[in-house]
């Protein structure tokens, strides 16, 4: 009878001990953010979209220090804490592809091994997205028995690269626990992947800007200027209720156009043409080309990735585009000087969205076809 009177004596001094330590520590708590336990940090290939980002989330930039040595090699310092955090780290495949990817893979490492609970690339334009499988035919479909290397023939060599897989393997070994992107230029890349990828759409911004831009939109034609693009501009012509067109093309060796023909009437419409990416912009040129002998009465070009190297820029400034329409998945600021004819979609908001539902657990599938606001 003793011991059952004890034990409660003995206890109620714990307990209380226990709940007044809980109620002094409780006001120490400081409630940093609207999103608790998350990062977001930015490499040096897109911080203004990584601002935007953070900016929409209502929460404030990582801290991280990226500097070259004497021999160039790259070093990166994580500047806070990230032990069982959300880490997200936003860096585009654009510029100095190979330096800003040795820097992505460096940063997911560092934050790896520093015990992040997770560790999410947001990468909104793909690197090596265009080497995702092996092209041995010519462009009459007949096999290629010995290019001449001479002529710079590399799309056509037999042993060439499979150069996205290759990248996709190296984000996992760096320690990437899950991608987010846009627009990859072969959707079969999300399979070079064993961890979780969500492919995001440039579409639904596009058809909003289409819409808000273009008065005569209804009496529109999408072109799209490859075969490859086909689906792409179906499912923008259906959402429009539009016409599409399509233009068939074949390459003599890369980066350089042989013939186009297109399959569609375009006569007195308004042609948009539709693609993913756009480098040294050959192929919407001759495409625009095209379409205003075909009898277009105007010609615009929306593009989800401008990559405008080399001469991209006088050929557009040459070229007969009302506009050149782009998202800001690769700075764009200098182009948009350099060209007033080109135009920026901000798709922040999307990648916003997106990290807002993948650290919350929600169903990203909403973006695939809606604008958030």
């Amino acid at each position: 009878m003793e011991s059952k009177n004890v034990m409660p004596v003995l206890s109620q001094p714990v307990r209380a001990k226990s709940l007044l330590r809980a109620n002094l520590e409780r006001p120490n708590v400081v409630i940093r953010s609207r999103m608790p336990n998350i990062k977001v940090f930015s490499g040096t290939s897109h911080p203004d979209l990584a601002q935007r980002i953070v900016d929409r989330l209502g929460i404030d930039l990582g801290k991280v220090v990226t500097k070259k040595f004497s021999n160039l090699e790259t070093c990166v310092e994580i500047g806070e804490s990230v032990r069982g955090e959300d880490v997200y780290i936003v860096q585009s495949g654009s510029g100095e592809v190979n330096d800003n990817l040795m820097e992505l893979l460096i940063m997911i490492n560092a934050c790896k091994i520093a015990s992040a609970s997770r560790v999410t690339a947001v990468i909104p334009c793909f690197p090596y997205a265009r080497q995702d499988k092996k092209d041995k035919t010519a462009g009459d479909g007949k096999p290629v028995v010995e290019p001449s290397f001479k002529n710079n023939d590399w799309k056509f060599r037999s042993r060439a690269p499979i150069s996205a897989k290759l990248v996709a393997n190296m984000l996992s070994v760096a320690g990437a626990d899950h991608i987010i992107t846009m627009d990859l230029h072969a959707s079969q890349i999300q399979g070079f992947f064993d961890i979780p990828v969500d492919n995001l759409y440039a579409e639904p911004a596009v058809l909003k800007w289409i819409k808000e831009n273009i008065a005569e939109w209804r009496n529109s034609i999408i072109v799209s200027p490859d075969a490859g693009g086909a689906k792409r501009v179906t499912s923008i012509a259906d959402r429009l209720n539009v016409e599409f067109a399509l233009i068939h093309k074949e390459r003599k060796k890369a980066n350089e156009v042989a013939s186009m023909v297109l399959v569609g009437d375009v006569k007195d419409r308004v042609a948009i043409l539709v693609d993913d990416m756009a480098d040294t912009c050959g192929t919407i040129c001759h495409a625009a080309e095209k379409l205003l002998e075909a009898g277009a009465t105007r010609v615009y070009a929306i593009l989800t990735h401008g990559i405008f190297s080399g001469p991209a820029i006088s050929r557009i400034n040459n070229a007969c585009f009302e506009a050149v329409v782009v998202t800001n998945t690769i700075p764009q600021d200098g182009h948009m000087k350099d060209c007033p004819r080109i135009q920026c979609i901000d798709v922040s908001m999307m990648f916003a969205e997106a990290v807002r539902r993948t650290h919350n657990g929600e169903s990203v599938s909403y973006l695939f076809s809606n604008v958030p606001y």
